[in-house]
C-alpha cells in the first residue's frame, strides 16, 4: 500500500481514507475508538461490526448484488481495505433531478430490485439511505450498496421492513416527488423478492405508523 492517503469522510462509526492497494485505488475503513463506551464493550462492538460487514459484503455479492470488493481485513485493528468505486451516490442523483423525477426513477427502481434480491437471500442492509448507494456505471447502471455493517444475516421481516422504511423516509426528505419515487422503488423490490415483498411492505407501513405516533 502506498504511503499517500487522503481523508474521504468520517461517520459515526468509522473514518474513510483514499489509499492505493497493490496499485489499485482503494478505501481504508478504520473503526474508531469511542471513549464514551467502556473499553471492553467498545472493542467488542468494533470487532463484531467489522466481522459482520465482511460477511455481508461477501454474501451480498453471492446474491448478485454489487458491493465494493474486499481487498484486505485487519481484524485486530478493526480495519478494512475496500475497492474504491466511482460514480454518483443516489443522494447526488436525487439532488440533480429535483425538476425532473423521471430522470432518477429508473435508478430508484434498480435499487428496489437490488434490495429485493438482498432480502430474498435473507440479508438486510441496516442503514439504507441514499448516501449508502452508489452507481458506478452512472444513473442507468446497477447500484452498489455501501456500508452494510449494521445489516443482519438471517434477517426477519422486521429488519427488512426497517430497510424499506428508511429509504422511504430518505426519498421523501430529499425529493418533492419522493412518494412517487418510493412507488418506483417498490416496483423493483417486488421483482427482486416476489415471494416476500408483500409481507415486508406491510411491516414497513406498520413501522411508519409506530414512528409517526411514538
Amino acid at each position: 500500500m502506498a504511503d499517500r492517503e487522503q481523508p474521504v469522510s468520517r461517520g459515526a462509526e468509522a473514518a474513510l481514507h483514499a489509499v492505493e492497494w497493490l496499485g489499485l485505488p482503494a478505501l481504508r475503513k478504520d473503526r474508531e475508538t469511542k471513549t464514551y463506551r467502556p473499553k471492553n464493550l467498545d472493542e467488542r462492538l468494533k470487532r463484531e461490526r467489522t466481522r459482520n460487514e465482511v460477511r455481508l459484503l461477501t454474501e451480498a455479492r453471492r446474491l448478485g448484488v454489487r458491493t465494493p470488493i474486499l481487498y484486505d481485513i485487519d481484524l485486530p485493528n478493526h480495519r478494512l481495505i475496500l475497492e474504491q468505486l466511482p460514480g454518483p451516490t443516489l443522494k447526488e442523483l436525487l439532488e440533480a433531478a429535483k425538476e425532473d423525477p423521471s430522470a432518477v426513477a429508473p435508478s430508484v427502481r434498480a435499487l428496489g430490485f437490488a434490495i429485493g434480491r438482498l432480502h430474498a437471500g435473507g440479508l438486510s442492509h441496516g442503514d439504507l439511505t441514499s448516501s449508502n448507494v452508489l452507481f458506478p456505471q452512472g444513473s442507468t447502471g446497477a447500484p452498489a450498496l455501501l456500508d452494510l455493517s449494521m445489516g443482519a444475516r438471517n434477517a426477519g421481516v422486521e429488519e427488512k421492513g426497517i430497510d424499506l422504511h428508511l429509504i422511504d423516509e430518505d426519498l421523501q426528505a430529499l425529493h418533492p416527488k419522493g412518494a412517487a419515487l418510493f412507488r418506483a422503488f417498490l416496483e423493483g423490490y417486488a421483482e427482486g423478492d416476489p415471494e416476500g415483498a408483500a409481507e415486508v411492505r406491510k411491516r414497513a407501513r406498520e413501522i411508519r405508523g409506530r414512528v409517526r405516533y411514538a
